[in-house]
């Protein structure tokens, strides 16, 4: 069960980034009301990582939990905010996943 709270907890993280993202193009209330999903995502997040880390080792479930973050922030950027899909980017993100799935199972 933990597993999947630290999933959504990660999920939640891309969340946060992408309302960020919005945030930054947008004034007035709209601003206001990204910013309010950004840190409802924050709380959640922060929440769901904290109760994974209850029974998951510390230095597990940190790792997975940026690791989705930053995997779903870079997929997100290039669908939603027309960021360069070059392949060095997807490589390394790749990499990146590799290196989380290397840490889970050693």
């Amino acid at each position: 069960m933990n597993w999947i709270f630290l999933v959504v907890a990660g999920l939640c993280e891309v969340g946060f980034t992408y309302c960020l993202g919005r945030a930054k193009l947008v004034t007035g209330m709209e601003w206001w009301l990204w910013m309010g999903g950004f840190l409802t995502f924050t709380f959640v997040s922060m929440g769901l990582l904290a109760k994974a880390t209850q029974t998951l080792p510390l230095g597990t479930a940190y790792p997975v939990w940026t690791g989705i973050g930053a995997v779903g922030t870079v997929i997100v950027g290039i669908l939603f905010f027309d960021e360069p899909a070059t392949f060095w980017r997807i490589f390394f993100i790749f990499t990146l996943i590799a290196s989380i799935i290397g840490l889970k199972m050693v």
